[in-house]
């Protein structure tokens, strides 16, 4: 990738050497970090060198009459104004600058402080305009017309303010092997911002459970990004999220791919490792015969912050565990503890955010006593 703006804008923190450089340097960094766990060689999966991005997010910066898009400077003095990023997939780089001469054309530019782009795989975008002031009928009237003008979806944001052009989301269609998911992606909700490294990331997951059956369990399930593929591996799936919204997400989704043998509760971790060793009764798993899943496998993508010492106790007493971290250090911590009952025997690297420090990490972990 060529960007004008290596060494400013913050976006991009490792720019020097070109992509395979430091795509290898991520490889040792971790090689060297794991080996306390692992001593295989790890499976690297890349990304494409621009244009991965399918989600964004922009400062909008004003002079005078002239507005902008803007990053924070990468040595945090301040910002840097950009006409142009290529992280971003191509229907947000054609979009970007037809956007922002189209708000100030119809001047509604007043009070905008920000805008996220979400866009599919097919061109489909939803840009999520981002105000300090009440959104009212003009700004609507005029919003109508950029959407129309541009075919895109808008999204006016201002404090307790939602205002829906369109409709507040894109579809995505995944290809995992030889089968094609689709996933509606909601706007301000997580979802994996470089679609091609997610595909690897799904069909390397799903693949780490080739020798196991029965049923499976998934913590931190999302909007089904893992789940409802993996749907296909297992007799019946049991996956927990505590986000409302990403529950709703994935229940769509589950419809949408038509996949019938999931259910989805919502709930923490906590609760439901109490719910499951009847502490306590949960009227979210009433209609859940728990009595009747023969689970031996589980997957888990926790957060930044990793699972902590109460959930890998609870997935350690499952014979197979894959996890995908989104935090390398954090989950250094998690295998110290689930290493005590599991080995490693299998490592992946997913460059989701080249161009900068963070890697995704693939583990799958056997019990001891299976070996």
């Amino acid at each position: 990738m060529d960007c004008k703006y290596f060494g400013e804008c913050g976006a991009c923190r490792v720019y020097e050497d070109g992509y395979e450089v430091q795509l290898n340097e991520k490889v040792q960094i971790n090689k060297e970090r794991f080996s306390p766990y692992f001593d295989g060689d790890i499976s690297v999966y890349k990304s494409l060198d621009e244009h991965y991005r399918a989600r964004s997010e922009f400062k909008i910066w004003h002079s005078d009459d002239e507005i902008s898009y803007a990053m924070n400077h990468i040595d945090k003095k301040g910002v840097v104004l950009i006409e142009e990023c290529p992280q971003v997939n191509e229907y947000i780089a054609e979009l970007m600058p037809k956007l922002l001469s189209a708000i100030q054309k119809h001047e509604i530019g007043f009070k905008l402080f920000g805008a996220d782009f979400l866009s599919a795989s097919s061109g489909e975008i939803v840009v999520s305009l981002l105000y300090h002031r009440a959104l009212d009928e003009a700004w609507q009237k005029k919003a109508t017309e950029i959407a129309e003008d541009l075919n895109i979806y808008i999204i006016g944001r201002s404090r307790k303010q939602k205002v829906v052009i369109g409709q507040d989301y894109v579809t995505e269609t995944l290809h995992v092997n030889s089968d094609v998911y689709k996933f509606k992606h909601i706007e301000n909700s997580f979802t994996q911002p470089n679609p091609r490294v997610n595909e690897q990331m799904i069909v390397w997951a799903s693949d780490r459970f080739s020798d196991t059956k029965n049923d499976l369990l998934e913590l931190y399930c999302g909007a089904g990004n893992f789940t409802i593929p993996f749907a296909k591996k297992f007799n019946k799936v049991l996956a927990t999220e505590i986000s409302k919204s990403s529950i709703n997400a994935a229940k769509e989704n589950m419809l949408l791919n038509q996949v019938e043998n999931i259910e989805f509760v919502r709930m923490s971790v906590e609760d439901f490792v109490g719910a499951l060793d009847g502490v306590r009764e949960y009227r979210r798993m009433k209609d859940i015969d728990i009595n009747s899943y023969n689970i031996n496998s589980v997957f888990v993508d926790p957060p930044r912050s990793g699972m902590g010492e109460y959930s890998c106790k609870f997935v350690s007493r499952y014979d197979h565990i894959v996890y995908i971290s989104c935090n390398p250090l954090t989950l250094l911590d998690d295998l110290e503890i689930l290493c005590q009952t599991h080995q490693v025997t299998d490592m992946a690297l997913f460059d989701q955010f080249p161009y900068t420090h963070h890697v995704e990490m693939g583990v799958k972990l056997i019990k001891k006593d299976l070996k």
